[in-house]
């Protein structure tokens, strides 16, 4: 029997779904088109409307001052842009000074913090309460309610120091909420928080979970340790040594060896002695382990060289980088051996095999040889010296000694190149020197050896750079720039100069574009022009 319109209008939709999948050619279905629009029609007709929903509470009240109006068009600008160079620095500046985001840039601005996870942290600070409050009403600003405000750290603190055991007992339950039912990013952020406030309060909520969490979470909440990292932690480190998971076993060892006075330093602290003594002239002879055994390999040691060079000289780089600075200075200073006044190559070679490399010495007392220099000057068996000298530069990194990095750096500016592809990089040994420190040495090193491996150092050193290194910078540039060198070749350097360079250089940067070739007049007056930018857009802040 033919079915009228009307019943094929009140025909079940799975129906014309089966047969629209089927395909008219393996089932005749005459009209399905209408008759799919007809009961879509029938559908839409009798739907009844649904209740409507509560409209969302209003909006916080935004007790900050207001942005100036001339910044309220920059930010307006730099969002449409999204500039890459002075967006951060304008919402930190904007941050720091204490203003409130206009409510109409709102969307914007949470829009560019979703695409540049850098600019999250200062963007949603900016924001503020109203910021959580918009970015809860759409999915694709999630990200935001992941990242605290302020006024919610001010207000967690305030719970944690209080009196009122009614206000402590509704934070303690939040905290809760949040490991227990948070996402991740949450709850590693709620972590850090702790571990900042209260380190022993952040290591038992990592306890009251960790069998139970995926090793790749493991992995980064151990990371977390590294606030406020003390011997408290060492019983919980000692056991992580045997976790199933390979990344978290060698995470655990080099926070062990980063508490000198922990069990493993102790042992790495051994292993030091069997593979390094005295000569009887002083020097450091060297004979790294011959084989990995087990309790190397529980201490984080790989079995295998994961690296380029060969087994024994990774086991040897691997001891002295967990191993405490005290121990050389003790070392040296037992032996009882004035610095000697040896050559490297008078120290036997062992029968090894290795980098290479040959360190200095020079003849002084005694009692001097528990400075780190004096250890360095100490002779060391050629084919192991590059590993030594890389092995206690990634320990000063570690243990945070200044006087190791300072002297390492000194070696380093000594040498004729930057061997900055060493795990002793002078980027990480300046990373533990003060800002003064840091920008003084990166001046003289690019006076001595110019831009092509600056970059990493020029990082370190926060704006405005002082007037040393802004010299140093600008004069090799235009050195660059008469050597006939491609501008895009520097162009790492010329990002952070955008950033760091003092505004009063925009001036020195014309004069150079004039007497430059047309590619570098067009990248320096684009320099000092952005210079000019920056200066113009944090009076607009003051």
């Amino acid at each position: 029997m033919t079915r009228t319109a009307e019943t094929r209008a009140a025909e079940p939709w799975t129906d014309l779904v089966e047969e629209a999948l089927l395909g008219t050619n393996r089932r005749a279905s005459p009209g399905l088109l209408d008759r799919a629009a007809a009961a879509t029609l029938a559908r839409r007709a009798g739907l009844r409307p649904a209740p409507a929903p509560e409209p969302p509470a209003p909006a916080p009240h935004e007790s900050r001052p207001p942005l100036p109006a001339p910044a309220v068009r920059r930010l307006a600008t730099l969002l449409a842009e999204n500039s890459s160079e002075l967006l951060p620095q304008w919402l930190a500046t904007a941050r720091r000074r204490g203003f409130a985001a206009p409510p109409e840039l709102l969307p914007p601005l949470l829009d560019a913090a979703r695409q540049r996870s850098d600019l999250r942290a200062d963007a949603v600070a900016f924001a503020g309460a109203r910021g959580h409050w918009l970015a809860a009403l759409n999915p694709e600003w999630r990200y935001a309610l992941r990242v605290p405000t302020a006024e919610a750290l001010a207000e967690a603190d305030t719970a944690a120091r209080a009196d009122d055991a009614v206000d402590v007992r509704a934070a303690d339950a939040e905290a809760a909420d949040i490991w227990q039912e948070g996402l991740f990013a949450e709850r590693v952020t709620h972590l850090s928080r702790l571990r900042r406030r209260d380190p022993a309060a952040g290591l038992a909520l990592l306890r009251s979970t960790w069998a139970t969490e995926r090793a790749e979470d493991r992995l980064l909440f151990l990371d977390t340790l590294q606030e406020g990292l003390c011997l408290d932690d060492e019983p919980f480190l000692e056991a992580a040594l045997a976790d199933r998971a390979k990344n978290v076993r060698a995470t655990a060892a080099e926070l062990l060896s980063a508490l000198p006075g922990s069990a493993l330093a102790a042992r790495m602290a051994d292993r030091a002695r069997r593979a390094v003594t005295i000569t009887g002239e002083g020097g450091l002879l060297v004979a790294p382990p011959e084989v990995c055994d087990a309790s190397m390999q529980r201490d984080g040691i790989a079995a295998t060289s994961p690296t380029g060079r060969g087994d024994r000289a990774f086991w040897l780089g691997e001891i002295v980088a967990a191993t405490p600075l005290t121990f050389w200075s003790e070392l040296t200073s037992a032996s009882g051996i004035p610095k000697p006044n040896v050559s490297a190559q008078d120290i036997p070679e062992s029968g090894a095999t290795g980098s290479g490399g040959v360190s200095g010495n020079v003849a002084g007392p005694a009692s001097a040889a528990t400075t780190p220099d004096s250890v360095l000057a100490r002779a060391v068996t050629p084919a192991w010296a590059d590993e030594l000298r890389e092995g206690w530069a990634r320990a000063a990194v570690r243990q945070h000694d200044a006087d190791w990095a300072r002297a390492l750096l000194a070696e380093r500016r000594s040498e004729a190149h930057a061997r900055a592809a060493t795990g002793g990089a002078p980027s990480r040994l300046l990373s533990v020197l003060p800002a003064v420190e840091r920008a003084s040495w990166t001046a003289r090193f690019v006076a001595d050896l110019g831009l092509a491996e600056a970059f990493q150092l020029l990082v370190t050193c926060p704006a405005p750079w002082p007037d040393d290194l802004s010299d140093a910078v600008l004069d090799a540039l235009a050195k660059a720039a008469r050597a006939g060198a491609y501008p895009w070749s520097h162009s790492g350097v010329l990002g952070v100069a955008e950033r760091c360079l003092p505004f009063s250089a925009a001036a020195r940067l014309d004069t150079l574009a004039v007497e430059a070739t047309s590619a570098w007049a067009e990248v320096l007056t684009r320099l000092a022009d952005t210079l000019r930018t920056r200066a113009a857009m944090l009076a607009e802040l003051a």
